[in-house]
């Protein structure tokens, strides 16, 4: 009987090998470099010498296994039926992937990722206009949100009673308020236009007083989403000037998201490097800049070879107008 079975066996075996093995995902790979990266001795070394720079400071933001899922349907349709039905397919796509970090009080720590990363998704969350799926979010401390600057604004209210509203939604006492009006006044510069109904404001007009407004704030926890990049040369100069005060003279713990490395090497002494909502890197800010920049060069390369490919098999099978 072994005898019989043994070409079977062998059989077996052979197409179990023939088997191609599955080529890890690139999230894995980005982690398997991470960890290359990371394990340089120099580079272990800074790490080492920024986390114990910190360490005896309050926790002011932190991720526990944290998990956001989105449910996409194929189309409205669909999506209307879920809101009664159970059983409407749907796919579930994760923007953030059993993320966990820490932020101190007093770091400056930058978010790089290409767009769709899971940065905004962080953000959103960090300021509760969304919610994990799974895990804790922590957040110790009044926190002033720069991510869309011309939002939040009662077109019908003027200039200054727009400051008393966003004043409000930042937890703030008309007390409080009432102490900054003068620099936030100062800082936005739009004349007497402040007296004026937002409606009439441009849209720099407005992104400048709601980063005046922010900025006074006398925030705890900083959150800027690509805002320093508003208005002219001059006020973007002012804004800069604005951020490096706080975080100077007010230790305030500062979150940075922008797509320019220099910017970010400029503002923060910290990077997390983030991949399909995974934080794939985690590192003083010059190392998490080269990782980062190493990461999209690959990429990069990765996406004109695939396509050169594609275009050589293409061009094989006859192509376009020539294909039988």
């Amino acid at each position: 009987m072994s005898c019989n079975r043994a070409p079977e066996t062998m059989e077996n075996e052979m197409t179990e090998d023939k088997k191609p093995k599955k080529k890890p995902s690139a999230v894995s790979r980005a982690k398997k470099a991470a960890k290359e990266f990371a394990g340089d001795p120099d580079r272990a070394a800074r790490k080492e010498a920024l986390d114990r720079k910190y360490q005896d400071q309050p926790v002011m933001v932190g991720f526990h296994h944290v998990t956001k899922s989105y449910k996409l349907f194929k189309n409205d349709k669909q999506r209307f039926k879920a809101i009664f039905r159970k059983n409407v397919p749907y796919k579930q796509v994760n923007a953030i992937n059993n993320m966990s970090f820490r932020v101190r009080k007093g770091e400056s720590v930058a978010l790089l990722g290409r767009n769709g990363a899971g940065k905004s998704t962080m953000l959103k969350m960090i300021t509760e206009v969304a919610f994990p799926t799974k895990g804790e979010i922590e957040v110790n401390g009044r926190v002033s949100a720069l991510l869309e600057l011309t939002a939040g604004f009662d077109p019908e209210f003027t200039g200054l009673e727009n400051i008393y509203f966003r004043g409000q939604l930042l937890g703030m006492k008309r007390e409080e308020v009432d102490r900054i009006l003068p620099n936030i006044i100062e800082f936005a510069d739009i004349g007497d236009y402040m007296d004026q109904p937002v409606r009439t404001y441009s849209s720099g007009m407005k992104a400048r007083l709601g980063f005046a407004i922010n900025v006074n704030a006398e925030p705890e926890i900083l959150i800027v989403d690509e805002a320093l990049s508003v208005g002219d040369a001059s006020f973007r100069k002012k804004c800069t000037a604005k951020v490096h005060e706080l975080m100077d003279d007010q230790n305030i713990t500062f979150l940075l998201v922008t797509h320019s490395t220099g910017v970010a090497a400029d503002f923060c002494e910290r990077g997390l490097v983030l991949k399909k909502g995974h934080a794939i890197y985690d590192a003083p800010i010059d190392d998490a800049v080269e990782f980062y920049e190493d990461m999209l060069q690959k990429e990069d390369e990765e996406k004109r070879k695939k396509k050169a490919q594609q275009k050589k098999e293409y061009s094989v099978l006859g192509g376009g107008k020539n294909a039988k």
